[in-house]
């Protein structure tokens, strides 16, 4: 495939720092390079963050038009925007990138831009929603000078069709920022082990959960739990071993070897949950709890994930990993970075 050499990205942060958008932007342009050859030069949008190791990387001085402005590139070249407002700007109101990338498209640039998210509209007593319809303002903004757009659910597709020009826009969920593995070994062949990976606020909330805990650990034969993570107090008489913060691919093998993971995350949303991609992606039993039962993005309770609200045996919970790693391939990370290049095909030819 014939395709520009070098893009310009724009993302909040980069590694090593916690952000979903900065990981996600990082390995989709290793991903780029290593299948299509496009190098990637990323802007950063938070002044405070600094490398002494990514060369290729920007970072605005302020957050201003003018700042941003000084690094976007020549007319010839594509900006690619990884966006929900709250990375760039408290209450997720990012005025000056908007402006920035508005100027620079109507003097010609390309822009395709990753909505990530849209709009603030939940909980109703945040203060992000206090700002809600200025957020839909600026996303409808850069809907409109969007080239491309891409959205990690379904749901967010349709309201950019409703909102803006575009007729066709992509949704692929989001992928697993801690790797992927080709041949997922059966659970019977794997350890009596559950894992619960993620934030301190979201494991908490699963541990606060301990009848249904104890529920899963006995219809699963869970020896251990592994709560993998910054560390929490935990009071429980759960067999759980804290292995603390891991790198990547410890988690990875951590996940290829486990025979199931839980999740807290409303049930509406899961396409954009990284920690369900990584668990769809490495062949275990993803388990989710949820306040909100309701289907989409091509994911169904107790076919795709365990709500644990049913007794499941062990062929039933292999029907369902194995189902949860099917629909993972339609949008993995080398799914992606072709879906990306395609869209950059159309812009430039080498």
């Amino acid at each position: 495939m014939q395709t520009l050499k070098e893009i310009i990205t724009i993302v909040p942060k980069l590694p090593p720092e916690i952000d979903g958008l900065g990981d996600y932007g990082f390995r989709l342009a290793q991903q780029l390079f290593a299948d299509y050859g496009v190098r990637t030069r990323f802007i950063v949008g938070d002044p405070n963050w600094s490398s002494n190791t990514l060369s290729h990387s920007s970072t605005v001085s302020v957050r201003s038009p003018q700042a941003l402005s000084a690094l976007l590139p020549p007319l010839d070249q594509v900006v690619f925007l990884h966006y929900a407002g709250h990375g760039y700007a408290k209450r997720g109101c990012p005025f000056w990138l908007v402006q920035a990338l508005t100027e620079w498209c109507k003097m010609g640039g390309r822009l395709i831009t990753m909505f990530h998210e849209l709009y603030a509209t939940r909980p109703l007593l945040s203060s992000a929603l206090l700002t809600s319809p200025l957020q839909k303002k600026l996303a409808i903004q850069l809907m409109q000078i969007s080239d491309r757009v891409f959205t990690n659910r379904q749901c967010y597709a349709e309201k950019i069709q409703m909102l803006s020009h575009h007729r066709e826009v992509t949704t692929l969920p989001v992928f697993s920022n801690i790797g992927e593995i080709t041949h997922p070994i059966p659970l019977q062949a794997r350890s009596r082990e559950l894992v619960i990976f993620g934030s301190s606020s979201t494991r908490q909330r699963i541990y606060q959960q301990t009848s249904l805990l104890k529920r899963i650990c006995q219809s699963l034969e869970v020896q251990t739990i592994l709560d993998i993570g910054a560390d929490i107090k935990l009071k429980s008489d759960l067999p759980i071993r804290q292995l603390g913060i891991q790198p990547a691919e410890q988690i990875s093998q951590i996940l290829s070897r486990a025979s199931a993971a839980v999740v807290d995350y409303p049930m509406d949303s899961l396409a954009k949950s990284g920690i369900f991609a990584s668990y769809c992606s490495h062949g275990l039993l993803p388990i989710v709890i949820s306040s909100r039962l309701h289907n989409q993005d091509g994911l169904e309770m107790n076919r795709h994930y365990w709500l644990a609200n049913c007794k499941l045996d062990l062929n039933q919970a292999q029907a369902i990993a194995t189902a949860a790693y099917t629909w993972y391939q339609t949008h993995s990370l080398q799914v992606q970075a072709q879906s990306i290049a395609q869209s950059l095909e159309l812009f430039i030819k080498l």
